[in-house]
């Protein structure tokens, strides 16, 4: 399900969902980092107003007649009371660590002081509850000055944090808004460029629905960019493919409807002439055999020539021995070359070339028949495989009356031989075999000493297999 689901998902929808969902979660992380890191600078500015609060008050204590004393102005603590939201509470314990002066209901410290550091007198932050109301807390050991020495009173100056949390809920919620605005920017630019990219692709569908069922020409929708080049390259490859095999199933069925109607319409009329006692029956049936025989013969031509178009489009090829299949040809053919006592001759050494079987073998059976057509009896004719410069050579060689300088120009074409229009499609289906092995054929007349035509050449070359 999955997969089906990725293979019918929108391009848009995954483009959005890529480009705006890691941009919205490191927003959305970024915001929370941000709120932690603010809460902790406004903790820090706090924490110093704390410290200085502190200290002091710490600078007020003396030593009377022997008891602590303290003065504290109201300056002292004037700064926190400004701001009703936020209270400030102090704790002054004496030099036995029982309370001496403050609001005895915020606990006391539990540190100890440190008494071999350098410099004891330093402020000591830590959180605690007041009243069920969390406090943010300084706690200073100050040392009293006397000529007897007793010790360190505990001063401690706590804070409210309703300032603080709202301080920071405060600029956490308005960098969120500005976060959120840059959100609604980035995704309205994704949502245009995204819809200006895909602009071609819209072009292209709509310019395939507008064509007509038959237009297969080439695709060129305009101002295409270079990242849908290759798809427009492999699509227009596909028009040609489906063009070349629409325009041999037109050619397919106009050349088997107009040639198979002739055979038959001369079939039917030899057929009325014997039922009308017009002929002896044993002429009547030898010229319908003829007919049969030829119309046989066209038929299968024409389901050759298909099968050539049909393994053309599969694109099959595997590594085929010429020589094995010129003898398998020959052996077939044989019955031919026996019945016209003709001089055969075979020079077939093993070379492989890339291709497909029957292909092949009906390259050489086209050629080799029409060289026994046109081989008077008891003439010459011969099949010789060799190899040159990385190419494999096919030469079948007869020794007919060749063929006319006009008429070798539409040699393969269909139902075209020696100029006549009797030669049916076996030159055709050489040419369609050739083309789709991306192999070479032609045609030429041997010239004697006496500049006269010997017989006709059948020369094909493939690409050998080598290695």
């Amino acid at each position: 399900m999955a997969h089906l689901f990725s293979r019918r998902r929108s391009v848009r929808a995954y483009l959005l969902a890529w480009i705006i969902s890691p941009i919205a979660l490191f927003i959305i992380i970024d915001s929370f980092s941000l709120y932690r890191n603010t809460l902790e600078s406004v903790n820090t500015a706090y924490d110093r107003m704390l410290i200085a609060s502190v200290h002091s008050i710490g600078d007020l204590l003396r030593i009377e007649n022997g008891e602590l004393k303290a003065s504290l102005p109201y300056a002292a603590l004037e700064i926190y009371e400004a701001d009703y939201s936020s209270r400030m509470i102090y704790r002054i314990n004496d030099l036995e660590g029982k309370f001496f002066d403050g609001d005895a209901d915020l606990p006391s410290y539990k540190g100890k002081a440190d008494k071999e550091a350098i410099y004891p007198a330093l402020a000591h932050i830590y959180e605690d509850n007041y009243n069920g109301v969390p406090v943010r807390v300084a706690a200073l050991f100050q040392p009293v000055v006397t000529n007897d020495p007793r010790g360190a009173a505990l001063v401690q100056v706590a804070e409210t944090m309703e300032n603080r949390s709202a301080l920071a809920r405060k600029i956490f919620w308005e960098t969120l808004i500005r976060q959120a605005a840059l959100l609604v920017v980035i995704v309205s630019v994704t949502l245009y460029v995204v819809r200006r990219a895909l602009q071609p692709v819209d072009a292209l569908r709509r310019q395939l629905d507008e064509r007509p069922a038959d237009d297969l020409s080439p695709v060129a929708p305009p101002m295409a960019p270079r990242e849908l080049q290759p798809f427009i390259n492999a699509l227009n490859q596909l028009m040609a493919r489906l063009r070349r095999l629409l325009d041999h199933q037109q050619r397919f069925v106009a050349n088997a409807s107009h040639q198979l109607r002739t055979p038959l319409a001369v079939l039917k009329t030899q057929l009325q002439s014997g039922l009308r006692g017009d002929a002896p029956a044993q002429e009547i049936l030898q010229e319908m055999s003829g007919t049969v025989e030829r119309a046989t013969n066209l038929a299968n031509q024409l389901l050759s020539l298909a099968k050539v178009e049909q393994i053309r489009g599969r694109g099959a090829q595997e590594v085929c021995d010429l020589g094995m299949l010129a003898r398998e040809t020959a052996v077939d053919l044989s019955p031919l070359i026996a019945e016209k006592d003709l001089d055969f001759e075979l020079e077939a050494e093993k070379i492989l070339v890339m291709g497909h079987p029957w292909m092949i073998g009906e390259l050489i059976s086209n050629l080799l028949h029409n060289a026994i057509r046109h081989t008077s009896v008891r003439g010459r004719l011969g099949i010789r495989i060799s190899a040159r410069d990385e190419l494999a050579e096919l030469l079948i060689w007869d020794s007919g009356e060749g063929i006319d300088a006009p008429a070798m120009e539409n040699v393969f074409k269909a139902f075209s031989s020696n100029g006549s229009s009797s030669g049916g499609l076996g030159l055709t289906i050489c040419g369609e075999i050739v083309d789709s092995m991306q192999a070479t054929i032609s045609l030429r007349n041997r010239m004697g000493d006496a500049g006269r035509v010997e017989g006709l050449d059948a020369l094909v070359h493939f690409r050998a297999v080598t290695g």
